[in-house]
C-alpha cells in the first residue's frame, strides 16, 4: 500500500491561494520530485479544472515557460490524475480518471493500488480526507509571505488537533521552507 501524500504552497499566514507563492525553477523542481516519487495525483476538481486550464498547453509548448515549468508540465502530462468531484464525470486530460464511489473506500483503494503514494494537491479535498484518517504525510512548501486573506489550509477546521512528527526541514535558496511530517504514530 502506498502512502497517502498532502502536499501544497502555504504562506506564514495559512494562506494556499496558487498565487501568493514563489513560482520560480527551484520550487518547480521541488514539486518535481514530489511527482516523481508519486505513483498518482489525487485532486479535487477545483484544483483539477486550475490545473487543466494551463499545465497542458505548457506540455505541448503552446505556452511560453521557463525549463523547470516545462518539465513539470510534460510529467505531469504523463503522471495518473485522479480526480474526486460529485458535479463531473468526464476528464479529457491525458490519464485523468473520474474517482467515484464512497470516498475513504475510494481513496483507500487508490491507495492500495499504487505502492509508490499518491500525492494530493487539493486543500479543501485535504481536509476531507484528513477527518477520515487517510492522510499519512505531509509536505509543505512554506513561502516566506503574509498574504493577509484566504483561503487558508484547513478554512473548514477539523473535529481535532493532529499531531505530527518533523521527518525533515530544508530552507531553498528563495527562502521557502520545505516541511515533511508524518502523522504521529
Amino acid at each position: 500500500m502506498g502512502l497517502l501524500t498532502f502536499s501544497l504552497n502555504v504562506t506564514l499566514d495559512g494562506c494556499v491561494d496558487h498565487q501568493e507563492g514563489i513560482a520560480d525553477d527551484e520550487t518547480h523542481a521541488f514539486f518535481t520530485r514530489l511527482m516523481d516519487e508519486s505513483g498518482a495525483m489525487l485532486w479535487g476538481r477545483v484544483t483539477y479544472e486550475m490545473m487543466e486550464s494551463y499545465w497542458p498547453a505548457v506540455a505541448r509548448g503552446d505556452e511560453e515557460s521557463p525549463p523547470a515549468m516545462r518539465e513539470w508540465a510534460v510529467k505531469l502530462e504523463a503522471k495518473p490524475k485522479f480526480v474526486v468531484s460529485s458535479t463531473r464525470t468526464d476528464f479529457p486530460w491525458a490519464n485523468s480518471h473520474h474517482l467515484s464511489g464512497d470516498l475513504r473506500t475510494a481513496v483507500q483503494k487508490l491507495k492500495d493500488a499504487t505502492p509508490a503514494g499518491v500525492l494530493l494537491g487539493s486543500g479543501k479535498l485535504a481536509a476531507e480526507l484528513d477527518r477520515l484518517d487517510l492522510i499519512d504525510e505531509f509536505k509543505f512548501l512554506v513561502h516566506p509571505r503574509i498574504a493577509g486573506h484566504g483561503p487558508t489550509l484547513y478554512q473548514g477546521g477539523l473535529s481535532s488537533t493532529r499531531r505530527l512528527d518533523l521527518v525533515s526541514a530544508k530552507s531553498l535558496r528563495n527562502g521557502a521552507v520545505a516541511l515533511h511530517y508524518r502523522r504521529a504514530g
